[in-house]
This record gives C-alpha cells, sequence and structure tokens, in this order.
C-alpha cells in the first residue's frame, strides 16, 4: 500500500559477496546489484505505483518430437527433432529416397552418418553396428549360399590368394557375387542380421571415411569461407551441442526425452550425448517400420507452464552474461594492482534487463482490477503469446482448439473473443502446475471397482494410460459402481467400461471448467459460445454501491470471495474485541486494517466493511469485513431483479433493455468510481515551477474551491475545467528592447513572468474530492508552516495510535497473568531487570497488585514452587508480549522517521500532487447490461414505475429482456435461472445448483409448486400505460444481471473547438484525444 501510494516499486537491494583473485592478494567486497521486486501476498508486483501481473506462459516443452508429414510424390516422411530450452535444434529427416539427413540449427542439410562419424563411429561397420547385430555364415554348399541374397556383408570380401577385394563392406550380396565368393574357396562371410535399408542408403551417398573428414565437412557446411582446421571443427561442434554454456536442455527436456526413448538419463544431465542422438535415430527407423508413435504437439504432455520464477530467471540469466561481458571489458581497461571488484560489476545491465523485463515484457500485464473475479482469472491466466511463444499471426486452428488433454487443465470455456481466441487460456478449477511446469488435475483412485478416498494428481501423459470414470457415476454406499457398464474417457474416446477396468475417477464435475464458468448456474443448458461471453463478462461486472449476492449460485460464490482476497479472513481464532469502520481488532492485539474508499486499476472503488460485533467468537478462516462485490462473504458482481420476457412497444428490440426508474430511486445499480489526478513540480532552466494559489488571469470563481496551498479542498464539488491544483511555470525570457533595459536597470527586476500551467479538470469528468495527498522533496528547507503543521499533526496520530496498542497488549499480558501466577509462591526474589533490585520478595505468594511489577523483571529469575510447566509457561508468556510490544515501538519509530524523512521522488521533481475524485454512476440510457449467461444488452428506455408491465397483486417488474434473445442463442439457462430464482426469493432461500451437477427440471417445478406459483412460470401481465391485460401469459422471475464496465458516462463524448492535426489541419480522432466527429470523408 506504501509503495502504491507514493507511486514507487515494491523491491528490495540484492547484494552480493565478490572476491577478486590475482596472483598478489584477493580482494572481498560486497557489491550492490540493483533492486529485484518482490511478490506481494496477493501474487502480484508494485511497479512504480501500478499493481502489475505476470501472466504465466504456455509453451512447447523443451525435449523430443517425432512427426510424420506427406511429400509431394504421396509418401509418408517421418522426422524427429530434438529441442532444448537454450541452444541449436538438430533434426533428423528421411528425405523421398529414404536417405536420412540431419539439420543443425535449422540450416544445412548434412548426412545423418556424416554426423556420427564426427561423433566418433569412424567405420561404417561401427555405424551400421549401432542399430542391428551381426551374424557369421559358414555354409557347406553353393545352395546354402543363396539363401543370404540380400544381405548386407560387414567386412569387404576379399580373394584368399590375390588379395582382391570381391564386394566392398555395406554392400548388397545378389546371385552373380554369390557364385564369384563360392568359385573364390571363401567359406565365412559377417552379415548384418537386418538390412537397415534407410543407414545403407545414407552410407552410399557418404563419402567420408575417417572422423577428420566428417568433422571438416561438417565445418564446411555450418561456417562456409572459413579456414578449415579439424581443431575448429571439432570446437565448433563442442560448442554447439556438448558445452553446458551455450546448450540447455533442461531437466524438463530430459525428463520428456527419458520418457520416449524409454532412456534413464539423470535429469541433471542437460547436454546432449551420443547415446541420446542414436536412440533418436532408433526410434525415427521403428517410426518408419510402423512401431512407436507420433507426436501431437497441441497434447498438453508436450506443452508446460513458465511460471513467474523461471521468465524472470532466464532475465536474470541474460542480464548477468551482459554483466559478465562487461567485467572481462573492464580487465582489459584497470591496473590489476588498483582493480576493486566493484570496477568490474556495472549493476544497471542487471537492473535495467529486470525493469524492462516487468515494464515492457507482453507478459508483465496492469492488473485488470475491475472485480475480484476479474482479479484472480488474471493471476490464473495461461497465455501462449510473448517471447519464445507464438504470435498471432503465426498461430492457426489447431493451436487454438480445444484439446482431449484440456480436460480438468484448462478451460474449454473461458478465452477471449477475437484474434486471441484459444491463445489465451484459463486455469481449471482443481489444476496445479507441477514442479516440471505440467498441469495436473486431481483423480480419486479406483481399486477392483470400489472408489477409494485417495486422490492422485496426474499430468496428460500419464493420465492417457488410464481409464477415467465421470464425477457422476452412480455409486452406491460402499463407494462401488452400480452400472455393469460405466460411461468413461480414456485419450480422445468415450468407451463403455466394466467397474473392474476402470482406474480413476473425476473428483467434481466442475474440475474441467475454471473459477468464471464455475460461476455460471445452469451452464449444462447454455451453448458454450454464450458460456464464453457470460464467463468473459462477469469479469467486467462493476462492484455496486449496495451489493447482493445472488439467490440462484453454484456454490463457488464463497471460495471465489476468499481466493481472490476481496474479503478480510482472520488468521487467528479468539474473540473480537474492537471494530470500527476501519480496522477489526481480535484478542486486543491482532488488528486487522480495512481498505477504505481506495481507488482501483480499473478505477472502481474498494471499500471493505466489518461484518463481525464486538464480543463474536470467530476461529480462524473466518470472514471478518466484506470487500467490493461480496455479501456476506459470497462474490456478488449483481443484484436479483423481478424481469419479465416480453416485447414492449419495441423497446427492447434487439437485446435492448428496458429498465423501471424504480431501481435508480433505490440506488439498486449506483456504483462509485474514483479517479486520480496527478500533477509535478519541476525544476526547469528557468526557474522551479511552483505549486500555488496565486495564478495570473484566473478569476476568483475559479480558485473559490483552492486552499492557500493552491490545492483543492477535500469535499469540493467539481466539474470539466475546475482548477485541482494551483501550479505556474516560468515563461522563457523574450527579448528586451533598449529602453525596457535601462528601465529594469533603474527600478530592478520586475516580477518574473510566469504562465498558467495548472492541473484541470478533463471533460467528462464531475465529482467529488476525496483525497489529495503532497508528496514533496527530503531536504527542502523552505517547509512552510502549514507544512510543519500537518506534519506534527501526523506524526501526534501516529503516537496515540501505537499508545493505544501497546496498551491494549499490557492489558492482555496481565489479564494472563493475573490466571496463571495469583496466589502462587515464589522460592526465589524476583529482580528488577534494570537496576537488579528485588520487586517481590523470597517466599511470598503473588497478590493482584503485584503482578504489575512483572513487567519490568528479569525474566531468568521467576522461580516458582514446585511446578516447572508452569513456571516455563509463565516466562514464554512474558517473552511473547514483550516482543510485541518491542515490535510496536520499532514500527511507530519507523512511522514517525518516515514523515520526517520525506518523499523520495524522481531527479528534478520537487513536489507531486496526487488528487481523487469519487464519483457516483447511477444507471443510465446506453448502460451495457448483462446476465451470467452471455445475455447482453443495452438500456434503451428507464420507464417509470407506474408504467412497467405489472402482475395481478399490482407488483410492477423490474427489467423487460427481449423473449427472441433465449432460442437462437441456446442459452436456456437464464430462463431456468429465472424460475428457480423466482420459487427461492417467495419461500426466502438461496440455491446452490453445481454446474453440471445442477437442479434438475422437475426439481425446478416442484420448488415452483412449494411456492405456489404456476409450475411453467407464467403469468398474466397488464400493460402499466393502459392497464390492459396481455394477450399471453409472460415468463416471469428473479434474474441476476450485471452492470459493466461499459459505462454510457464513459463513451459519450463532445466537441466544439480543440486540437488538430499538424499535417491536415483537421480534428483529432478520438475521446482521449478530445478529437471530432468524422462526416464521411471529411
Amino acid at each position: 500500500m506504501e509503495c502504491q501510494k507514493r507511486a514507487v516499486s515494491y523491491t528490495v537491494p540484492l547484494k552480493i559477496k565478490v572476491r577478486l583473485k590475482s596472483p598478489k592478494d584477493t580482494k572481498e567486497q560486497e557489491v550492490y546489484l540493483g533492486d529485484l521486486p518482490l511478490m506481494t501476498e496477493n501474487g502480484t508486483f508494485i511497479i512504480n505505483g501500478d499493481e502489475r501481473v505476470v501472466v504465466s506462459q504456455l509453451h512447447r516443452s523443451p525435449g523430443v518430437s517425432f512427426e510424420e508429414a506427406l511429400h509431394s510424390t504421396g509418401k509418408r516422411i517421418y522426422s524427429g527433432r530434438i529441442i532444448p530450452g537454450r541452444g541449436a535444434w538438430m533434426e533428423f529427416e528421411f528425405d523421398a529416397n529414404d536417405v536420412l539427413q540431419v539439420f543443425i540449427d535449422r540450416r544445412k542439410k548434412i548426412l545423418s552418418t556424416i554426423l556420427l562419424r564426427a561423433l566418433g563411429y569412424e567405420s561404417n561397420e561401427d555405424i551400421m553396428r549401432l542399430f542391428t547385430g551381426v551374424e557369421r555364415a559358414r555354409p557347406t554348399r553353393k545352395s546354402g549360399m543363396l539363401k543370404y541374397i540380400g544381405r548386407v556383408v560387414v567386412k569387404d570380401v576379399k580373394h584368399p590368394e590375390t588379395g582382391e577385394i570381391i564386394l566392398e563392406n555395406n554392400k548388397v550380396l545378389d546371385e552373380v557375387i554369390i557364385g564369384k565368393i563360392w568359385e573364390s574357396g571363401v567359406r565365412y562371410l559377417e552379415l548384418f542380421r537386418d538390412t537397415v535399408q534407410e543407414i545403407t542408403n545414407t552410407l552410399e551417398r557418404d563419402h567420408t571415411k575417417t572422423k577428420e573428414e566428417a568433422l571438416l565437412d561438417i565445418y564446411r557446411k555450418l561456417r562456409p569461407g572459413d579456414p578449415l582446421t579439424v581443431e575448429s571443427a571439432k570446437t565448433l561442434l563442442e560448442k554447439l551441442f556438448f558445452d553446458k554454456r551455450r546448450y540447455d536442455l533442461t531437466n524438463v527436456g530430459r525428463y520428456i526425452l527419458n520418457r520416449k526413448l524409454n532412456m534413464k538419463a539423470s535429469l541433471s544431465k542437460t547436454i546432449l550425448d551420443k547415446e541420446t542422438i542414436i536412440n533418436v535415430i532408433r526410434y525415427l527407423l521403428d517410426l518408419k517400420n510402423g512401431q512407436g508413435e507420433i507426436d501431437d504437439i497441441d497434447h498438453l504432455g508436450n506443452r508446460r507452464v513458465r511460471t513467474v520464477g523461471e521468465l524472470l530467471g532466464e532475465q536474470f540469466r541474460i542480464g548477468l552474461v551482459r554483466m559478465e561481458r562487461f567485467a572481462k571489458d573492464r580487465m582489459a581497461i584497470y591496473d590489476v594492482d588498483t582493480m576493486m571488484p566493484y570496477h568490474l560489476i556495472n549493476s544497471k545491465v542487471l537492473s535495467s534487463v529486470i525493469k524492462d523485463f516487468f515494464g515492457r515484457s507482453q507478459l508483465s500485464q496492469f492488473m485488470d482490477q475491475t472485480n475480484p473475479l476479474a482479479e484472480m482469472t488474471h493471476k490464473r491466466r495461461l497465455s501462449a503469446l510473448g517471447p519464445g511463444g507464438l504470435s498471432r499471426e503465426r498461430a492457426g486452428f489447431e493451436v487454438r482448439d480445444v484439446h482431449h488433454s484440456h480436460y480438468g487443465r484448462i478451460c474449454p470455456i473461458e478465452t477471449p473473443e477475437g484474434p486471441n481466441i484459444g491463445l489465451i487460456a484459463s486455469l481449471s478449477t482443481y489444476a496445479r502446475v507441477n514442479k516440471l511446469g505440467f498441469i495436473e488435475t486431481p483423480y480419486r483412485k479406483v481399486e477392483g471397482g470400489k472408489v477409494t478416498s485417495k486422490i492422485d494428481y496426474l499430468t496428460a501423459d500419464v493420465e492417457d494410460q488410464y481409464v477415467v470414470a465421470q464425477a457422476n457415476a452412480k455409486l452406491n454406499k460402499e463407494g462401488y459402481f452400480t452400472e455393469d457398464r460405466v460411461s468413461c474417457r480414456n485419450k480422445g474416446n468415450f468407451p463403455l467400461v466394466q467397474p473392474s477396468k476402470i482406474d480413476y475417477m473425476d473428483v467434481s464435475p466442475k474440475q474441467l471448467i475454471s473459477v468464471a464458468a464455475g460461476l455460471i448456474p445452469f451452464l449444462e443448458h447454455d451453448d458454450a459460445n454464450r458460456a464464453l461471453m457470460g464467463s468473459n463478462m462477469q469479469r467486467q461486472a462493476v462492484p455496486l454501491l449496495f451489493t447482493e449476492s445472488p439467490l440462484v449460485g453454484t456454490g463457488l460464490e464463497k471460495k471465489a470471495a476468499i481466493d481472490s482476497g476481496a474479503v478480510v479472513v482472520a488468521k487467528a481464532g479468539g474473540k473480537v474485541t474492537g471494530v470500527q469502520s476501519d480496522e477489526i481488532t481480535v484478542n486486543n492485539s491482532i488488528v486487522y486494517k480495512l481498505r477504505k474508499f481506495s481507488r482501483s486499476n480499473a478505477n472502481t472503488c474498494v471499500n471493505q466493511r466489518p461484518f463481525v460485533n464486538v464480543g463474536d467468537k470467530i476461529k480462524a478462516g473466518d470472514i471478518i469485513a466484506d470487500g467490493p462485490a461480496t455479501d456476506g462473504g459470497e462474490l456478488a458482481l449483481g443484484r436479483n431483479v423481478l424481469c419479465a420476457f416480453m416485447p414492449w412497444r419495441g423497446y427492447n428490440f434487439e437485446d435492448a433493455i428496458l429498465v423501471s426508474e424504480r431501481l435508480l430511486k433505490d440506488d439498486v445499480y449506483t456504483s462509485v468510481h474514483i479517479e486520480e489526478f496527478e500533477i509535478e513540480s519541476r525544476e526547469t532552466r528557468l526557474g522551479n515551477e511552483e505549486i500555488t494559489r496565486d495564478i495570473p488571469n484566473v478569476s476568483e470563481e475559479a480558485l473559490k474551491n483552492l486552499g492557500d496551498d493552491g490545492i483543492v479542498r477535500i469535499g469540493a464539488e467539481i466539474g470539466p475545467g475546475d482548477i485541482l491544483v494551483g501550479k505556474v511555470a516560468p515563461k522563457s525570457e523574450t527579448e528586451l528592447s533598449p529602453e525596457e533595459k535601462l528601465l529594469r536597470a533603474i527600478f530592478g527586476e520586475k516580477a518574473g513572468d510566469v504562465r498558467d500551467a495548472s492541473l484541470t479538470v478533463p471533460s467528462g469528468v464531475e465529482g467529488i474530492v476525496v483525497d489529495a495527498k503532497v508528496f514533496s522533496r527530503k531536504g527542502q528547507k523552505s517547509k512552510s508552516k502549514d507544512e510543519l503543521q500537518k506534519e506534527h499533526k501526523d506524526i501526534q496520530k501516529i503516537r496515540t495510535e501505537y499508545e493505544k496498542q501497546v496498551e491494549n497488549i499490557k492489558k492482555e499480558r496481565e489479564n494472563r497473568l493475573v490466571k496463571l501466577l495469583l496466589d502462587v509462591k515464589l522460592t526465589a526474589p524476583l529482580l528488577s531487570d534494570e537496576t537488579g533490585t528485588t520487586l517481590i520478595a523470597e517466599g511470598r505468594r503473588i497478590k493482584k497488585k503485584d503482578i504489575s511489577k512483572f513487567e519490568k523483571c528479569d525474566i531468568s529469575s521467576i522461580k516458582i514452587e514446585s511446578d516447572l510447566d508452569l513456571e516455563i509457561e509463565v516466562k514464554r508468556t512474558l517473552s511473547i508480549y514483550n516482543d510485541q510490544i518491542e515490535e510496536a515501538l520499532y514500527e511507530e519509530e519507523h512511522e514517525v522517521d518516515k514523515i520526517k524523512r520525506g518523499d523520495e521522488l524522481p531527479a528534478g521533481v520537487l513536489k507531486r500532487v496526487v488528487v481523487y475524485i469519487a464519483s457516483k454512476k447511477r444507471l443510465s440510457v446506453g448502460d451495457k447490461m448483462a446476465g451470467r449467461h452471455g445475455n447482453k444488452g443495452v438500456i434503451a428506455k428507464i420507464l417509470p414505475e407506474e408504467d412497467m408491465p405489472y402482475m395481478e397483486d399490482g407488483t410492477p417488474v423490474q427489467l423487460v429482456l427481449n423473449p427472441l434473445g433465449v432460442p437462437s442463442r441456446m442459452n436456456v439457462g437464464q430462463i431456468l435461472e429465472t424460475h428457480l430464482g423466482w420459487a427461492a426469493k417467495v419461500l426466502g432461500f438461496k440455491v446452490t445448483t453445481p454446474v453440471f451437477d445442477g437442479a434438475k427440471e422437475d426439481e425446478i417445478k416442484q420448488e415452483l409448486k412449494n411456492a405456489k406459483l404456476p409450475s411453467n412460470g407464467k403469468v398474466d401481465l397488464f400493460d402499466g400505460l393502459t392497464g390492459d391485460k396481455f394477450d399471453q401469459k409472460v415468463t416471469i422471475g428473479f434474474i441476476y444481471m450485471m452492470k459493466l464496465a461499459h459505462l454510457v458516462d464513459d463513451k459519450i463524448h463532445a466537441r466544439s473547438i480543440g486540437p488538430y492535426s499538424l499535417v491536415t489541419q483537421q480534428p483529432l480522432g478520438g475521446k482521449a484525444q478530445f478529437g471530432g466527429q468524422r462526416f464521411g470523408e471529411m
């Protein structure tokens, strides 16, 4: 909060101990590396006073992946690539002639056998032996030798007498050659068991014979034009794949290689090795022969989440690498004897990288804080965009689509509409991210057809090996499935399986969707497109002045309110001893501060209200105060209103909404918005700017709301154009004429020219000033009398506050000691902590008046007769309370020091003034409203209460929606909600209807019957204007409607004269630029 008020970053200084070794001596020094932003307890970062969220990135996991493509000839072509976390890619691919090529770092094509030779497998025999075994043939007659036709020989076949080569190694036997061999008298052959045609084909094209030749060939292709030496070729290959500094598979990459290639390598082995490369080639050969599986890159087993820590760690590494380069450059400049560690380390390099990441990265975003749900969803968001991810333009359909592995991990519903659809997703309700970055979801273990209470978290690739039953499969009391065949999931299929063959069961029907989608009742009756809109629009609901939780909820409302951090939750149990509007005290010692009317990132109002009373007993985890958009500890984004589905004189054409004036009179949809305006006074070349009431050429009328210091008074009503803070800036001096110069010389300097540079209210803003904060430079000598008075007042307030806190702690300590020590006998004198004198004599029994003496005693001198446990407890109690008092006194001094010290402002800034204006926005024509089912609309007319359609008993409805908004949109959930809401209102209870496990049609009918309402939810309505009954019966009931952040007041805009474009001299466009309206081509 402190950082937000002062517009600074919430960071800690990072210092490291550096040792500089030289032949003569070793120097050690502590060096400052820069500031590292700290995460707040809410999971956000505060950068320059703004709360920001670093969104987790969903990216393709490092490791190995095998793919299949169709060649233009119609042939299937297989490829496999090893993708590191950092470093060069290695990609193997068959061409149309079944020759295995390798691409190094996506550049040049090289024969794979050349790479193997360069790795040390020099002869053709060595290479073939990697992929097949050797068989020895000793035929006794020629017919026996003929059965080896088509096999490949291991070594050259030579004539026993002449030494002439009959058949070279790696060549195939045919009938003619066999005839020659038999005639020459050779009776022993070494043959490869399998032909491994692909490797044979590759070897045929490979003209290198030795490791050196292979290395030079690779170097020639990767570095054409560079001078060739075996040494440099060897170094290049080493650097590319076998050097920890340049190549990093990461432990995730190694895990995936182990999983795919059935290897057992240690996860800490993050560089490539020969075995891995050979195993990749073997797998590719198997794929060619119909074994093994190709990878689906959209499967969540091959995509992982990079969380804040990892993203920041990557930036940190970049910063350190730059710092290392800097240090090496510096070493060349300084003399070894005079060099100190701080000469070599430049902290700016690292801090600029980190600052850049938090300030400019695509994944570091200004937190969406319209309401608590928006805040929570933003923190649970997953983005496929960002550095190292995809780009909107290149992402195809497959990446954006819902995949079977998303079940229980990524919500299939909640994603933005528009160009980012499918690229930005939300974590499912019960999902969590494991150490390797893969998303896991919980399942209940099933053993022998019985569902146990054991919960296992499974990643997507592990889940594929099992058969999983649905959460609402029928079970008997013992936990066995009641049906012979149960509908299950396995990979992307939905087989009917016998209970004995089921491995796991879902934990809950709502485990596949996100929090926002889980707040939509009867989601199962809504079309997915509308559910998507519904879950997205809940995030845009404005917190209302008077909140009300939904009559028809899903049971997630309370959990969502707690986890979003909007409500205040008790950290420990106890008794409420004090309740004020801005703080709650428990047990006289724990103080919970509440936020009062502060501004959120979205200009909505954050206000917490206590709902416990003095004397209430509370437990740890209880909600003790409501926040914005919560009611009784439940999330409350809208209001329950009586709604009728009927057309009304064309006013609800095209989703428009008709609203009763009653909602305005009762402030049902009124919300408070707080805007922030700031101004700085700076040092300029012409002199200092000044914040003052004394502004040139401004009437007294315009200054009526300004105080003596030039700042608007709190409580003033302001409108567009009003002055909030008076500021004058020095004008640039004009060239003086000779006579002016003469007059100046005679009469002295006339008051320097100043111009008005005040902060005024922009157009379209009106409201009441609720706060004005002034931050001034420390060491500004000229503190005005008012400023000194204010400082004194603030210090006094802090002192009083902390005195009260210490008094409460002392009172509680005394009560506790009375309980423990009354009538207890001391076996040694109680000594004073300061002077060592006796406070209570030995052998005396303690009376109530003696208790206060323990405040200043030496704790070690407490000795109690024959009760060691009691003695330990007394000492422990005193230590705890004394620590609490010490902490409070330290905090008090810290707070006072902060006020005396002044504020840290950027260079050149003398004063910063921030003014907060609150405005009350009532419902008005043009505001956007929506239900939870994607049923959105704009208010077209606000009708007087008496003109609204009314029921037989005279009750007018509050809202009229168009019935045509339901059939084509297929969001029937809103109708079911309306029916059930009406029954709930009449019967006086709230309904929980969980997603995919909600109320059935018969149950709704039954509740309507219990409430003595028509079972079809339709009644006769009468026209408020004429009193006539409408022809048809109308569906009416209570529906939960929200007011969205698209308020007409913020959108409507008009201009007469304003800024013009420099080039074309036409008015600018858009409200933000105070632009004009465009007519056709003008």
